[in-house]
């Protein structure tokens, strides 16, 4: 119980005593978005490493040096946990928006953070809607900010078990020509959710596979992207052991 209450006594606090830093972002980016851009993934990054800190989790990155940092990317992988997020976020090689849930932009103060990190948040139960966001998500990418989405569209059950991947999560790079980096995270949810409500120590495994280029693949698996990817992750999954 003692981790969760350092773990979420932090974010609250974090969230109202960067009130005035959030003001001063936004004054930061009417002048100079791209300084805004970085001194947020520099602030929230902080706050990330803070928050594995107290919550006990150690973390082996595997395959880091497979992330160009000289071009944007679209970040895939499996999702157990919220602390996906956390954990993978400190990594990202430049500016990165996570695609979010819609309910996420009604949380005040955080959905703030989010936005400046260039989150977009996506309605799954609305198509134009959707569309919309991956959109927006393409020309993010074009401007040089990657972005990290989990095809599954919500927290898998079981460890090593993934949820079909959405084929419409892949249009982002197959619109924009980047390449896309598989993610692959386990035990995340060995921190909080295989034992809701404690935060326990725990170690996770997070692979970054080598990029993919669609141009790159076979034709049959152009058309078939989702389940691709999702067999490349189960099968790096299965051979990770912790």
């Amino acid at each position: 119980m003692l981790r969760l209450i350092l773990v979420g006594g932090f974010v609250i606090l974090f969230l109202i005593f960067t009130i005035p830093v959030m003001l001063a972002e936004y004054i930061i980016g009417k002048f100079n978005p791209r300084l805004k851009s970085t001194s947020s993934l520099a602030i929230v990054n902080w706050a990330f490493r803070v928050i594995r800190v107290l919550a006990g989790a150690t973390v082996d990155y595997v395959g880091l040096e497979n992330v160009p940092s000289d071009t944007p990317v679209l970040y895939v992988g499996n999702h157990r946990s919220y602390f996906d997020i956390v954990l993978t976020y400190p990594k990202v090689a430049r500016p990165t928006g996570y695609i979010a849930k819609k309910n996420m932009a009604k949380v005040p103060l955080l959905s703030t953070w989010m936005r400046n990190l260039h989150c977009l948040f996506l309605d799954r139960n609305d198509i134009k809607a959707g569309m919309k966001t991956i959109l927006k998500a393409i020309d993010y990418v074009q401007s040089g900010i990657s972005i990290c989405i989990f095809p599954e569209g919500t927290r898998g059950k079981a460890e090593g078990e993934l949820l079909p991947f959405h084929e419409a999560s892949f249009k982002i790079a197959a619109k924009s020509g980047c390449p896309i980096v598989p993610i692959t995270i386990v035990n995340s949810a060995g921190i909080w959710e295989n034992h809701l409500p404690f935060i326990k120590k725990a170690h996770v495994v997070i692979e970054y596979g080598k990029p993919v280029f669609i141009n790159e693949l076979p034709k049959e698996q152009q058309k078939q992207l989702a389940p691709y990817f999702q067999s490349l992750i189960k099968q790096t999954h299965a051979k990770i052991s912790i």
